[in-house]
């Protein structure tokens, strides 16, 4: 089960808004994660949480479903805890602050979840992956480092690429007003997902329908 979620971003006003900071902004965006005690530890704004409180208030959002029996949808041997960080090492060194917190809670990367933005996919498409290829990815590259395998979970969000130019420049560029719209539109799907990714009890089972998902046209 996931006991860490990672949300890979660049610290700074420079870089908010961006592409690459598209994990940040779905953060922000999801309505159970709204009221999250955020501090500096391990080199990234961290937070913990209550698993079944966590539960409990994607339930009030209607979100997920009570058994019915009435209780909550918890997997058995669900952690107690469940950890949130936004490394601030910026996004080439963001292993370095999700291997602190994995050490130090003891938590193995096969249980990490890893949310970043992808240009291998469009924008509007949406796409939950374990293990394999890091697609030049900075802060993917860190993380297989630091782990020594790229056994961890990804929650992608598709941003696109430039058809010509630069793609650092391109990643570290806004979104136009209707990219945001689409955006906007993803996370309201995403944030179901996600309840979902954190909430099973083998996350693999979600795999076959949200491998590379088109969202939104």
């Amino acid at each position: 089960m996931i006991e860490l979620v990672a949300f890979l971003g660049n610290y700074g006003e420079e870089y908010k808004n961006t592409r690459h900071n598209t994990a940040w902004l779905f953060e922000d965006s999801v309505r159970y994660l709204s009221n999250l005690s955020w501090q500096n530890k391990f080199k990234a704004e961290f937070a913990v949480e209550d698993y079944k409180s966590l539960v409990q208030k994607m339930v009030d959002l209607n979100i997920l479903k009570l058994r019915s029996d009435s209780s909550l949808p918890v997997p058995e041997n669900c952690p107690s805890k469940i950890y949130f960080m936004k490394p601030l090492t910026y996004m080439n060194l963001s292993g370095q602050a999700v291997i602190e917190a994995c050490k130090f809670y003891k938590i193995p990367a096969e249980n990490v979840l890893i949310v970043h933005d992808e240009i291998e996919l469009a924008l509007g498409f949406l796409s939950l992956k374990w293990s394999g290829g890091l697609g030049g990815h900075n802060g993917l590259r860190s993380l297989k480092e630091v782990f020594g395998t790229p056994d961890f979970w990804r929650l992608r969000f598709g941003v696109g690429k430039p058809s010509n130019g630069n793609v650092a420049d391109y990643v570290l560029g806004r979104f136009s007003q209707d990219e945001s719209i689409t955006l906007s539109q993803v996370f309201s799907v995403a944030e179901e997902l996600f309840a979902k990714v954190l909430t099973s009890k083998d996350a693999s089972k979600l795999l076959g329908e949200w491998s590379k998902k088109k969202v939104v046209e």
